[in-house]
């Protein structure tokens, strides 16, 4: 077994079956950086699935949004993280939760190596970059599961061709070189929009261009439409299209979504961990592993694509 599945083990007994898990947690506060918005489906899970493991267990926990979605930049960003640092000082937090990788950068900047504690959550496949772990610090990276989803996609498509659709940001920039890296393949055809009319535009034209297209996140493209975006895919859409998303689905025929509740809850659980007394730095960073398998039957019946029954019997389906 190695050393992350025997972190987990021994976390869930420590939780479950201790003498510590009695231990009571009463006027212990948890300060959960969130690098978005209220209303952003992603984090929004992720602070769900951290408040429900905090707030059964007595903590204190509050919530700061960094708003780094719809206040892009790097001046909006340094001001954001002033705040949540002036934040930290003020509220006093026994252990700070970031969501994602731009609440995760406040952290590494300003308190890396001291002795306030802290989880990470969300940061996009890779935290070594940020010389994390610490050893005030430890987290769960996130990663998807394109190759997977791609394999499905394969199997309906008419050729290997992999085109890539998505917005024009600083984080699906970083997806971009990781889900090639992931697939070891280039894609055939790479598009990043910062309009909702170049989104149409692009999605139009790339299913001439492509044998399959995989849809990455609307989050970015301020003028997004959901109603017309659905409305477009389903008339426009005529070749095998994926999504990462679950919010993505109205718009594409299959996805293998991440779970952003499973971030959110191992970090909570991590938090409690650290709260009862083990070291930060001695917790493994992990990786999600949690998928749902999404089908989009109106999407796929309106391009003549029947999908196998197999995978319709593991699938949540959308009609």
């Amino acid at each position: 077994m190695n050393r992350a599945v025997l972190w987990t083990l021994a976390l869930v007994a420590a939780l479950t079956s201790s003498p510590a898990a009695a231990q009571s947690l009463s006027g212990k506060k948890v300060l959960f950086v969130n690098s978005y918005h209220e209303g952003y489906a992603w984090s929004d899970g992720e602070e769900a699935g951290a408040a429900s493991v905090l707030k059964a267990s007595g903590v204190e926990m509050r919530t700061v949004r960094m708003d780094a979605k719809r206040q892009p930049g790097d001046k909006a960003i340094k001001e954001a993280g002033l705040k949540v640092k002036a934040l930290i000082e003020s509220y006093r937090p026994d252990v700070v939760i970031t969501a994602d990788d731009i609440a995760t950068q406040v952290l590494v900047r300003d308190y890396k190596n001291v002795s306030l504690p802290w989880v990470f959550c969300g940061v996009n496949w890779d935290a070594s970059h940020y010389g994390l772990p610490f050893k005030n610090a430890t987290g769960m990276i996130e990663v998807a599961l394109l190759d997977k989803l791609f394999q499905n996609l394969k199997g309906y498509a008419k050729g290997t061709r992999l085109g890539f659709l998505t917005a024009d940001t600083e984080t699906e920039r970083t997806e971009q070189q990781a889900y090639r890296k992931q697939l070891k393949i280039p894609f055939a055809k790479e598009k990043l929009v910062k309009t909702f009319a170049d989104w149409k535009a692009a999605f139009r034209s790339m299913q001439g261009e492509v044998d399959a297209l995989f849809l990455g996140n609307f989050a970015g493209i301020n003028d997004w439409n959901e109603a017309e975006a659905a409305a477009w895919a389903l008339e426009h859409g005529k070749i095998p299209s994926g999504a990462m998303y679950d919010f993505m689905m109205p718009y594409a025929m299959l996805g293998m979504t991440k779970i952003p509740e499973e971030q959110g809850i191992w970090a909570a659980k991590t938090a409690l961990a650290i709260l009862r007394g083990q070291s930060p730095g001695a917790i493994p960073i992990v990786a999600n592993k949690e998928a749902k398998l999404f089908a989009n039957v109106k999407l796929a019946s309106k391009a003549g694509i029947v999908f196998k029954p197999e995978l319709v019997s593991s699938a949540q389906i959308l009609k």
